[in-house]
């Protein structure tokens, strides 16, 4: 096992100048790389830490490799190390637990993959020497605080802790720790990078990133370069995040949404739940995730255990509703999108209280960011939001539909 090596002869041809200039440089003890779409950071992370790991024989690392949520993990993080190990020609050599979720290497160095919604586990996890969060947004302060605790084993040089995530609202934590103070921190190194630090980018993502900055230019700083929201006006401006109890809340009608999308969009899912009395919905889970074939939709609706429950999508999509009615879906049904849906349904939605689970993080992303549009020349508020960051609240607008639609909604002027 001790002659497997990474031959590497030409590193341009396997790193992204960013990471290369770093890929020795262990010396921050947390690592911080953001950017925007498509431009290599996470990857980059994972060659570093796999990199790292595999060339050290004396004492074999024990890598801790982080979601916020543990259903996300097999579809993500983990494929991407096992890509990199294959990459590198020693996938072949390594031992993969599919149903843990755990890799050793050749040299005994161990990928362990967890979720942090269950953080007693992680807990119980000794002598960790590195750790990778990967859309280190969906985190909170207290996760990457108790996490800084974890990397204290004596035996390991170089702990350090990877931050991967594209920048969202500056409500968000990362923003606040890492960028909000003025203070320089000799243990953190910050990393930005864009879609144009890629070297190995497809050229038809390259010109669908460039494309926004004539069509959406605002998102297009967020999205594409990887700039943190400026702060608008919110159009839910108040939520709760708290860990919620299905049990608990047994007793309320459930409701389901779904919106479609593939490369640039993600098919989004909700399930919600209405409180009628006291005015509250509960949004219990999420699933959004791109490239999306209509097969892999359903098993994930299936494995969710939603595949019999009445499902409402967008009506722009009647052929893939009906190709998920024939995999097994039967209660699937269109929405019924009216005139100035969008607004009667936000103006019906702020009738009541939002209580999100703490794990529907792309939810929260979504609520932090999702803004009213300005005009450019007035400066004032239109009553239209921002066609960004919606696509688990166009999925909770069908999912109400039906109940809006019989209720008359007053029209604010402006929106707020």
């Amino acid at each position: 096992m001790s002659s497997i090596k990474i031959n590497i002869p030409n590193p341009r041809n396997v790193f992204n100048k960013k990471i290369f200039e770093i890929l020795y440089d262990y010396k921050s003890a947390t690592e911080v790389h953001y950017g925007g779409a498509s431009s290599g950071k996470s990857h980059g992370v994972v060659q570093k830490v796999v990199y790292k790991a595999i060339s050290n024989w004396k004492h074999p690392r024990k890598v801790l490799f982080l979601r916020k949520v543990a259903t996300t993990i097999k579809d993500s993080i983990f494929e991407d190390v096992q890509a990199c190990l294959s990459d590198f020609g020693i996938l072949e050599h390594c031992k993969i637990n599919h149903t843990d979720y755990r890799i050793t290497l050749p040299n005994k160095a161990v990928f362990i993959f967890k979720g942090m919604d269950n953080p007693e586990k992680v807990k119980s996890i000794k002598g960790v020497s590195d750790i990778v969060m990967e859309e280190a947004t969906e985190f909170t302060l207290d996760d990457y605080t108790q996490l800084t605790l974890r990397v204290r084993e004596k035996k390991h040089k170089f702990k350090q802790i990877f931050l991967m995530f594209n920048p969202v609202s500056k409500l968000n934590w990362v923003f606040k720790y890492f960028f909000e103070t003025s203070k320089v921190d000799e243990d953190i190194k910050i990393i930005h990078s864009t879609y144009k630090d890629n070297n190995f980018l497809d050229d038809s993502v390259r010109n669908t990133l460039e494309m926004l900055s004539d069509r959406n230019p605002a998102y297009y700083k967020i999205y594409a370069l990887g700039d943190f929201a400026t702060l608008d006006k919110l159009v839910f401006p108040k939520f709760t995040k708290k860990l919620l109890s299905r049990e608990k809340l047994s007793h309320l009608p459930s409701y389901f949404g779904l919106d479609f999308g593939y490369t640039n969009d993600p098919s989004a899912f909700i399930h919600l739940k209405v409180d009628e009395t006291n005015k509250r919905i509960y949004f219990i889970e999420e699933y959004a995730r791109k490239g999306m074939l209509n097969d892999r939709l359903y098993e994930t609706i299936d494995s969710l255990g939603y595949r019999k429950e009445v499902i409402t999508a967008d009506c722009a999509r009647p052929e893939t509703i009906a190709d998920l009615q024939r995999l097994g879906i039967s209660r699937i049904r269109a929405s019924k999108k009216g005139p100035d849906s969008v607004i009667s349904c936000i103006q019906f939605l702020k009738r009541y209280d939002f209580i999100v689970d703490e794990r529907c993080v792309k939810l929260i992303e979504e609520l932090e960011n999702y803004t009213w549009r300005k005009n450019k020349k007035s400066g004032e508020y239109e009553n239209q939001p921002v066609d960004s960051y919606n696509h688990l609240l166009d999925a909770i607008r069908y999912a109400v539909e039906h109940m809006h639609n019989s209720v008359s909604v007053k029209f604010f002027e402006g929106g707020l």
